[in-house]
């Protein structure tokens, strides 16, 4: 037998042989949640088929959307580009050569609205990736809603709405982390009360993960995160088993399926305990519900066909580690955003899962595996000592600014590189088993043109709108920043006078200082 030690990417050491494990006496839809936060999980209802898109102006989002829902998705994820993200219009001159490029430019409602055209919001559940300017958006959402005539107690969806990671891990915030951490909880507080089925953040680890992570650090200081959040709307005043049941997160799903599937039964496991432990009793407010995303840094702009075989493995292993909605990444993402046709085999990789592989035919099909039970049992144990070390600093957002989560993600990614570089990880058509390149023969390009289209745009909007109704709104949304007044109904109301996105944030800037 071979002496070569077998690790996971988190440096798990894997045994050669397992012949026992603890015994579980656990039940699916029960305290601890390990097997799956629903009795009966993929049996009763499948997990929502999300394909991420957005790109250009919303016309030509709202075209892929129509594309998509014609195709079988079951629920939308909005892409914003970068301007949009920070807090800038399309036609200011941070936003040169970024509008429309990683996501749709929106710059007030007018976007929102033709990006919906035909789409009824009632109908639908939409996830917005959206950070520093989620309480823009989503007031803009409601704003559509409203003048769509939805009951907004009905609509549902999710805005991931979490700042903490873009300081450790993505980098598009814009105020200090005090301030954007108002924002956040002033999100749970509108939405439990006028909102009431929309996910109010979705905390995430994908970008912890698509910045280097190992599957453990992921796991560890996403919750470590979630529970920053829990703690600061504690500290508003809210009940916990009101909000804790619109919370909801984003993973990753890497390369090394068995890990995978281990940190998502022990996630999970974590969360009941970490809701249970700040006072959740009501097991909805104990249960971790998330959507998966398979993993963007592990496609290869070689040999990009392959991509659809590591696309398919990871969504084998989302489903099989419960997730509720998943996301397959396009196989030429590694290149350009994904053409409709990459996209429809990302999203005919879901459905194929579904309804012909046999998985969703019971509960936990891996239950009792002496591996994944042993396996799920060793990373729980190591995300536990991370959240433990981060406690002892005070929390996520002490850990952030002293710069320890940011060095444990950077020192992981090194490391990999480090081994991809030496052989000694194999990367499919990178390292091993490489060959001449065939280039694609389609790849989606943006056009620098959609600035001008936008601010085109942008100016017919300021020279139509009520100009004297839109500096009043800005005004009281200003006043209200610098006291403790909960600030989504300021933002909607400012939204529906067609003040900008850019102005809005300007507004902030100036209340809260610039990180």
């Amino acid at each position: 037998m071979s002496d070569k030690k077998h690790t996971t990417t988190s440096g798990i050491e894997i045994k050669p042989l397992y012949t026992q494990a603890k015994p579980m006496d656990e039940r699916p839809g029960e305290f601890p949640f390990t097997r799956g936060i629903q009795k009966d999980m993929y049996r009763g209802r499948l997990w929502t088929m999300r394909q991420y898109a957005g790109f250009s102006t919303a016309e030509e989002s709202n075209k892929r959307y129509h594309y998509l829902l014609a195709q079988g998705t079951t629920g939308l994820s909005v892409a914003f580009d970068l301007p949009t993200q920070i807090g800038y219009d399309s036609d200011h001159e941070m936003a040169d050569g970024e509008v429309g490029k990683v996501g749709v430019a929106i710059d007030s409602l007018k976007d929102i609205e033709i990006l919906f055209e035909g789409i009824l919001l009632k109908d639908i559940t939409t996830s917005m990736t959206i950070n520093a300017t989620a309480s823009i958006l989503l007031a803009m959402y409601i704003a559509l809603a409203k003048k769509q005539g939805a009951d907004l107690k009905q609509i549902s969806g999710t805005i991931q709405n979490d700042i903490l990671k873009e300081y450790a891990a993505r980098g598009t915030y814009i105020y200090p982390p005090k301030q954007s951490m108002r924002l956040i909880t002033d999100i749970f507080e509108f939405c439990s009360k006028e909102v009431p089925k929309w996910n109010t953040i979705s905390i995430s680890g994908y970008h912890i993960r698509e910045a280097g992570s190992t599957a453990v650090q992921e796991l560890a200081f996403t919750l470590a995160n979630g529970k920053t959040y829990l703690k600061a709307a504690l500290d508003k005043g809210l009940d916990i088993n009101v909000f804790a049941k619109r919370l909801s997160f984003f993973f990753n799903c890497h390369n090394n399926f068995f890990e995978e599937i281990a940190k998502f039964r022990a996630a999970r496991r974590m969360w009941a305990k970490i809701t249970k432990d700040l006072g959740a009793t009501d097991e909805k407010a104990q249960m971790l519900r998330f959507h998966t995303q398979t993993g963007g840094s592990t496609l290869t702009a070689q040999q990009p066909l392959n991509n659809v075989i590591r696309v398919s493995n990871q969504a084998m292993a989302a489903v099989l580690g419960g997730t509720q909605s998943l996301h397959t990444n396009g196989y030429d993402e590694a290149l350009s955003l994904p053409t409709e046709s990459a996209a429809k085999i990302a999203l005919r990789t879901q459905q194929i899962i579904a309804f012909e592989s046999g998985v969703t035919d019971t509960v936990d099909p891996l239950a009792g595996s002496f591996f994944v039970e042993n396996l799920t049992d060793e990373v729980e144990a190591a995300a536990w000592a991370y959240i433990d070390r981060i406690d002892a600093m005070g929390g996520s957002v002490n850990a952030i600014e002293s710069d320890y989560m940011q060095n444990e993600i950077a020192s992981a990614s090194y490391q990999y590189q480090k081994e991809i570089e030496s052989g000694e990880r194999i990367s499919v058509g990178v390292n091993k088993f490489t060959q001449q390149e065939e280039g694609l023969t389609e790849v989606f390009n943006i056009d620098d043109s959609i600035r001008k289209l936008q601010s085109e745009k942008l100016d017919y909007l300021k020279s139509t709108r009520d100009q004297v109704a839109v500096e009043k709104a800005l005004q009281q949304l200003s006043e209200a920043a610098k006291g403790e007044t909960n600030l989504m109904p300021l933002i909607i109301d400012a939204v529906e006078k067609y003040a900008t996105l850019g102005e809005i944030a300007d507004v902030f800037r100036a209340s809260f200082g610039i990180y």
